[in-house]
């Protein structure tokens, strides 16, 4: 747990890193069905092992971004009388590397502003990197900026 202030202090410093998820072919099948993309890369194993360069299958670039959610809540620390996070968009995205079915990610996250837009109302920017565990080039890079809201400024 920390306030405002010790949470905005942080800008400028990596703050961390989350444990390993795996994206395993299940995950991979449950995120094709509620995007409605089927694509052969992504859901046929052995037509993926035959004709994509990748020698399987792969997860959505989308699906690895919307881990960050999940990931990037290991990482901040809960900050005291906050009403809410508002997620604020993008900045930019690229992504890097394919994550393979069966591999395991992380995010790790770097602070680069704290902005009070409004009293209780901090704009946040940081950076997130998605690694693949035993890879050098990560999934993604991605640059998040956040809408943090304080009790009272609802």
């Amino acid at each position: 747990m920390a306030s405002i202030e010790e949470f905005v202090a942080l800008v400028g410093k990596p703050v961390g890193h989350s444990d390993w998820l795996l994206v395993d072919q299940e995950r991979i099948n449950k995120f094709a069905e509620v995007t409605e993309d089927y694509q052969f890369i992504h859901i046929d194993p052995a037509r993926a092992k035959a004709e994509s360069p990748f020698g399987g299958t792969i997860a959505h670039g989308y699906l690895t971004l919307s881990l960050l959610s999940y990931l990037g809540s290991q990482v901040f620390p809960t900050i005291e009388n906050k009403a809410m996070t508002i997620n604020y968009g993008l900045n930019k995205v690229r992504f890097l590397n394919p994550v393979r079915a069966g591999k395991r990610v992380r995010v790790s996250i770097d602070f680069l502003s704290a902005v009070e837009k409004q009293p209780g109302r901090f704009m946040c920017t940081f950076q997130s990197t998605v690694e693949i565990e035993g890879e050098e080039v990560p999934a993604l890079v991605a640059e998040q900026v956040a809408l943090h809201v304080m009790e009272g400024a609802v």
